[in-house]
């Protein structure tokens, strides 16, 4: 059973992840160019000066595409469950109902955390061969919560969508819209360091909240 639902759930992200993936590298890579441009007509050390004096890290083009890939994923995810009628029929099948939804989000949040990752391997890679281990650590630390937002919006998305009334619909888009803002609050680099476990704790809470939607689902409530 554990296979066919993880073959369901690639039948939805099927084309979508492919896409996400050239997405994600493509605006990845940018970012680097932009870096490398700065290197190869003002020098590394203009680049290390800029890092230390002025506060930036010089890839905030990336801060916002967790997120959004984090949203588009779940709604390709769990969308077609509601439009089309589905779920209902998924929580009549062999398997223990929260552990069913519980595993379609883990599907879905492993498959966003190996785009992540991916993402962290090519910066990590490229910073590692121009900048000191200090400088690529304040990179790739001031660039976590922004992986943790997307992780975070995922599960809250795939909660706004299993939600079966728009009144209730509603009011979640907005409290999804104020967690996901605390993950923004500060564009200076390392701002949230101090803030990384409670923003994992934040994002493990998450996981659970697409449960109380199927429990409202299969309440019957309804507009």
């Amino acid at each position: 059973m554990i296979k066919a639902i993880f073959y369901k759930e690639w039948i939805k992200m099927r084309y979508f992840y492919p896409l996400s993936a050239l997405l994600l590298t493509g605006f990845t890579l940018y970012a680097l160019l932009r870096i490398q441009r700065v290197i190869t007509f003002r020098g590394v050390a203009h680049l290390w000066e800029v890092l230390l004096e002025k506060e930036v890290v010089l890839i905030d083009t990336l801060q916002y595409l967790p997120m959004l890939l984090g949203i588009l994923l779940a709604l390709t995810q769990f969308v077609p469950e509601m439009s089309q009628k589905r779920l209902k029929l998924t929580l009549h099948l062999p398997f223990p109902e929260r552990r069913m939804i519980l595993l379609m989000e883990g599907i879905g949040a492993g498959a966003l955390t190996l785009l992540l990752l991916l993402q962290g391997a090519i910066l990590w890679g490229y910073l590692a061969t121009v900048l000191p281990p200090e400088l690529t650590a304040r990179i790739l630390l001031t660039s976590l919560p922004w992986a943790l937002a997307g992780l975070t919006l995922y599960l809250l998305t795939a909660w706004i969508c299993l939600e079966p009334t728009w009144r209730r619909r509603i009011v979640n888009i907005l409290i999804a819209a104020a967690i996901g803002r605390l993950f923004f609050l500060s564009d200076l680099p390392e701002a949230y360091n101090g803030m990384i476990p409670w923003l994992v704790l934040l994002l493990a809470g998450s996981l659970f909240f697409p449960l109380l939607s199927t429990w409202r689902f299969k309440q019957g409530c309804q507009d």
